[in-house]
This record gives C-alpha cells, structure tokens and sequence, in this order.
C-alpha cells in the first residue's frame, strides 16, 4: 500500500485521463481495437459539472492545473505501451481520475452508476495486472487531494459516493487511509468520514473497522486517537448510531476506556490548547473531548439523551475527563445507564471478561463500571447474587486499594438496593474493616455505607453503635476533611435513628458514643472545613432533640456568631445534666489546645474556661488541673493575640477552681490567688461581640475581596 499507512502522503496530482482514455491506452497496448469500453458509462458532455478543472480530449494526456496540484504535462501521463509503467504514475494519475469521471459523467447515475464506474476501473486495472484493492489507498488519498476543489452540491456528492462503493468492499483499507490525514483534525478528512457515516449501506462496516482501531491500539497511540477523532465525526450524524446494532455496547465500552487512558497521559495535539470547557461551542480541542462528544454522540443517538443531561447536571463529564476523578465519572455514568435500563444485557456480557483483563486500565474501568450498575435493581437480576457477592469479596483482598473501594461501593450497592438490609454478615465486617484504611476513599466509602445501612427499617443500631465506639471518635479528628465531615455525619444519622432509645434511658453504647464525642462536636463548629462544620451543627441539633437538651437556639448562635455567653450557656447545661463527665469534657478539649489551626485552639481555650467556670468543686482531679495550666501557659504567647488573650483568662479560672478545692500544689503558687481569701470565681471576661457574625476567612480560608 503506497506510502504505508502512517508515511507522508505523496502529492496526489489530478490525473490527466478518464476512465474511457484509460480504457483505450490499455486495450491499444493489447492491440485491441480502441473504442468507449462495454461496460464503462460513457460521459455526456452536457454533464460537466462546474468547478472542475476541464479535461482535454480522451487519450490527449493533457489538463489544466487544479487548485493545489502540479500540472501535469503529456509526458506524466501513462502512455499505451509495455506493463513497466510506473506504479506512481498509475496511483497519482489514472487512479485519482475515477473521482474526477464519476463526479463529471455519474452525476446522476447514483449509488449503481458508481458502482459501476468502480467495476469498470477493477476490470481495466486487473487487465493491466492490479488490482483495484491495491490501489484503494492511492484512490482515497487522490479524493482527499480532491474534495475540497470541487463545488458544493451534486459534484462533491458524486465524488463522495466513489468512497462509499470502495468502502462496500474494503472498508478496512478506506479506514486504514483516511485515519492518518484525521490526526491532526484535517477537514476534508472530516467530510468523507460524514459521508461515510450518511450512507447506511457502508457506516456499520466503517464504524467496526474504527471499533477495531480503537481497540487495537487503546491510548494515546496515534491511530486511536484518530479512530476516535474519526467516531466523533461519524456518531455525529443523526442516524449513523443505528448501525451500531450488535456491537453498542462494546463500542461503549471502548470510548469509557480510551477516556481512562487519555485521563492519565498527558498527550495532547501540539497545536491545540490542552484545556477545553464542555459547555462551550465549536470543535472540541483535546483528544478526551473528542471521546466525551463522542460517547454522548453514542448515548443521545439511541435514546440516551436523558443520560447524557443528568451526567452533564452532576458533572459527571468533567469527572471523566480528570486523572483524579475518572473512575468517579465512570460510576455516575454506569448508575445512570442502569437506571434507565440502557443495553444492560449487553453490557453485562462485555464487561465480565473485561474485568480479568490484564490490561489495568481496561480491568479498572470494566470494574468502575459493573460496580455502578448494581445500584439498579434490574442490574441485580440479571446475575446471581452468589456470583456477584464472591467476586466483590475477592476485590476487598485485591492489594490495590482503588480496587478494595470499588469493591467495597459495589458491597454496599449490592446490600442496600432491594429495599432491605441483606448480606449483614459479609457486609459489616467490611465496611468497619475499612474505617482503619490508609485511603481516604475507601474510609468515605464505608461511611457512606454504614450512613446509608442505618436509614433502612430495622437497622441494626445497638449493634453499630458499639462497634463504632472505639472507632468513630478519632475520625472525628482525622486530618482529611471529607472523613471528618463524612464521620460526624454518620453520628449524627446514628443519634437519629436511636433518639426513642436515648430519651427512655436506653441504647447505653449510642449514649456513652455521644458523651464522648460531644466535645469534639461543639469544637468542629469551628473547623475551617465548610462541610464538617455544617455536619456538627446538623449532628448537635439531633443531640439536643434526641437527649432534650433544650440548647438549639444557644448552639446555631455559638455556630455562626462571636457570642461567647451563648457558649457559657451551652456548658452549664451540660454540666448540669453530666456532671460526672466534666473531666472527660476537660480532657478532650486539652488535645486541642494543640491544635495547628488557629480558630480550633481559640475554641478550645474558651471552652476549658466555660466548663472550668461552672464546674462545681471536687469534680475535677488536681493533676488535671496541673496540666491544664501548663498547657493554657504556654498559649499565653500564642502568636494569635486572640489565642493569647483568651488563653489568660481561662488560666484564672483553672487557679481559681484550683484554690477552691484546697491548698494549691504545683504551678499554682504563682501569686494569681491571695492566700487566705475564698475565690469569688467570677465569671471569665472573654471578647463579647453576640450581634457580630463569625468572620467566614478564618472558618473556609476567604480572603477577602482584593484591593484595587
């Protein structure tokens, strides 16, 4: 094949003669009479099309220059005479006439009037001994060369239907030329990829030759990034998506994949910009926008426009697109396509072997995939239960932890989508194996999951409540924010489901989990994490309705203003109603004294001076009150002055509740209490703004407006 298949193309002339002339220099070289062929379509002259480089008399060897192409002179022409003409002079000269002829003599002949203008060219070629599939590549490079001269309407459509009788024939060696001159994006290439794809005789072969291509060499080779340039083009036009019947979801499929592949490499064309906004209009410009047109192309042509609307609403597009977010889009797009019951069989039956490929991209994106599906009952009853929860166990052994999660997502879905909790048993142990994992994926996953357990009918609340005890506090604390955020949430719907419990005195481990974690609560109203601060006012409104507290009021005002008496309300109550606990409340706000964010230790330092305040004497243990004051020292020079203030008023307070329990010992012979004189303890005298609302730059990180 000329040129090979990704070699530069040879300038590719207009052939000085037409069908006929060819005809007759070949049978005068066989010494056959010369006159118009049986069997070739003899051009009327009538019909010359207009925009056409005019042609000399047939057998003349002469023609004017087209747009763009060499003139050829009467010695470039093959002259009747012996086999050894070139093979050149064959491709680049009578073979690109057969465009030229049928768009000049076939205008209305249509698709059988090609066909036989092909067939004519078959028999002259073979007589000189070629082939006409040998000369398929140098026959669409000669269009290609030709297309764009040739005027808009009946002439182009002529030329356009030579491509389609070759491609009827040999639909692999027309994919094989045209996908180069796709790479990069080339528009003539574009328009007989449209051409191709309008006409339904050809398009399903085409299209699986692509399918080929783009499996054959996934990523970001060259000749898949072309063949998915070249769906983009074809998909596009309405009515090509039916000749994908049989083979729609494997061509599904294989777009989801290149997507993954095109997702971690950071191949992009050299003479485009690397960024491109789904919402904006025109040519996408980067290879993985190609395959997103592509794939909604596919969707919208068979009756997926209602996906490819909620995945672009959920922002599912641009999840697919992105290195750290793709799987994430593959889910979205799997559980959309099974809700709306969109080639499931087919689905499932191209991707069970894809998930032992030994391809990683390929297995992952297969495994993404059948993991989104189960979140539809109907995905659930085409395979057995059995079979589905074995191979998802096996992932919660896969030593990749983007494994471990995506088994662990499809556990949940496979537990908790028929309406009751099912598989408790395999499940649970998993999910409060996960909650220790390094990754913060698979740890949001099993909160998710656990989240979602409690809100079906009969869930087992006794028994989370004490498998969570020793587990939920410190991800309370965790460093990573959407954990924190998930983990107070999770409480909070715990607290919810057991509040009947809780006011009759029951449910003592769900009683115990929130006492411990009450501190951590009111001191997360102040994370500068927008979602965990939001989740703890959430998580503290179930507390106060669950344990009739009666601080709603008190703790929306402590979550959104400057309102330190606010605060001190909240901490008699629970003092009052807790009061054996104090030493617990005092020690768990003490880990935050150390805290590297500045509005979690400011937090904690008026906290400890509020619950030191009303505490009653005797309830605190002496060496408790010893490390306090160490700690509350050292942040007397705090390089927050806000820190420091606050940090010296709740010192007073630990020496004042230190005098009244007896003789001070240790740090507090300082002086801070006359000898000999009860302490009055009056209240701690922090910065009072109660009408001024909580900067939001210190709670999400705001800066600010900019100057000007």
């Amino acid at each position: 094949m000329a040129g090979g298949m990704w070699g530069r193309t040879r300038g590719a002339p207009v052939g000085a003669l037409t069908l006929t002339a060819l005809a007759e220099g070949i049978r005068a070289s066989q010494g056959q009479p010369l006159g118009p062929s049986s069997t070739s379509p003899q051009p009327e002259p009538q019909a010359q099309a207009p925009g056409l480089a005019a042609k000399a008399e047939p057998g003349s060897g002469a023609t004017a220059p087209t747009a763009g192409c060499e003139p050829c002179s009467p010695s470039s022409a093959p002259e009747p005479g012996p086999r050894q003409a070139s093979r050149s002079s064959w491709e680049e000269g009578a073979l690109a006439d057969l465009a030229l002829y049928t768009a000049a003599c076939l205008e209305e002949a249509g698709f059988a009037g090609t066909q036989a203008t092909a067939i004519t060219l078959s028999s002259a070629l073979e007589a000189h001994g070629a082939r006409l599939e040998d000369q398929v590549h140098a026959l669409v490079l000669g269009l290609l060369a030709q297309v764009p001269s040739l005027a808009e309407g009946r002439p182009r459509r002529a030329a356009l239907r030579v491509l389609s009788a070759l491609a009827l024939e040999h639909s692999r060696d027309v994919v094989c030329a045209l996908l180069p001159r796709s790479l990069p994006p080339d528009w003539a290439a574009a328009e007989l990829w449209r051409s191709l794809s309008r006409n339904q005789r050809v398009n399903g072969q085409v299209l699986v030759q692509l399918l080929w291509a783009l499996k054959g060499a996934a990523g970001p080779k060259p000749e898949a990034l072309a063949a998915t340039r070249a769906l983009g083009e074809m998909l596009a036009i309405s009515g090509c998506v039916g000749a994908t019947r049989g083979f729609y979801p494997h061509l599904l499929l294989a777009l989801v994949t290149q997507l993954h592949e095109l997702a971690h490499s950071n191949t992009h064309s050299p003479d485009t910009p690397k960024i491109w906004v789904l919402s904006h209009r025109g040519p996408p410009h980067s290879h993985a926008s190609c395959a997103v047109e592509a794939l909604k192309a596919l969707l919208t042509g068979d009756g997926g426009r209602m996906v490819v609307t909620c995945m672009e609403q959920a922002g599912g597009w641009r999840r697919l697109v992105g290195a750290h977010t793709h799987l994430e889009g593959v889910l979205l797009l799997a559980a959309m396509v099974a809700h709306a019951d969109h080639h499931l069989r087919g689905l499932f039956a191209d991707l069970l072997p894809r998930l032992r490929s030994a391809d990683n991209p390929q297995r992952l994106t297969a495994m993404a995939f059948f993991t989104g599906l189960l979140q539809s009952p109907p995905t659930a009853r085409l395979l057995r239960e059995e079979v589905i929860l074995e191979r998802l166990r096996t992932w919660q052994g896969d030593p990749e932890p983007t494994v471990r999660w995506l088994g662990l997502l499809g556990l949940g879905h496979l537990a908790l989508n028929r309406g009751k909790v099912r598989h408790m048993n395999t499940l649970l142990p998993a999910l409060l194996g996960s909650l220790g994992e390094g990754d913060a994926r698979l740890v949001g996953a099993a909160l998710g999951a656990l989240r979602r357990l409690l809100l079906w009918p009969r869930a087992p609340v006794r028994l989370l409540s004490a498998e969570l005890g020793p587990r939920l506090p410190r991800l309370l604390d965790d460093a990573r924010d959407s954990v924190r955020a998930s983990a107070v949430g999770l409480l909070g719907t715990l607290v919810r489901r057991g509040r009947g419990g809780l006011r009759l005195g029951l449910r003592s481990p769900l009683r115990k989990l929130v006492l411990q974690s009450l501190m951590p609560l009111l001191l997360r109203l102040h994370d500068p994490s927008r979602d965990t601060a939001e989740s703890s006012e959430w998580t503290l409104a179930r507390c106060d309705q669950a344990l009739c507290w009666g601080l709603l009021e008190e703790m929306v005002t402590v979550a959104h203003y400057d309102n330190p008496e606010a605060l001190s309300r909240v901490c008699h109550r629970l003092i009052q109603r807790y009061p054996s606990h104090v030493p617990n409340f005092l020690s768990q706000t003490q880990g935050y004294l150390r805290s590297p964010q500045d509005p979690l230790r400011h937090a904690a330092t008026m906290l400890i001076g509020f619950l030191v305040h009303h505490a009653s004497p005797g309830l605190v243990h002496q060496d408790l009150l010893d490390s306090l004051f160490q700690d509350l020292g050292r942040l007397q020079s705090d390089p927050q002055p806000a820190v420091a203030a606050a940090a010296q008023v709740s010192s007073q307070q630990v020496a004042l509740l230190a005098r009244t329990q007896g003789r001070p010992r240790g740090p507090f012979h300082l002086g801070l209490v006359p000898r000999g004189a009860r302490p009055t303890r009056p209240p701690p005298a922090f910065a009072d703004s109660p009408f001024q609302r909580r900067s939001l730059a210190d709670r999400w990180g705001w800066s600010g407006p900019r100057p000007t």
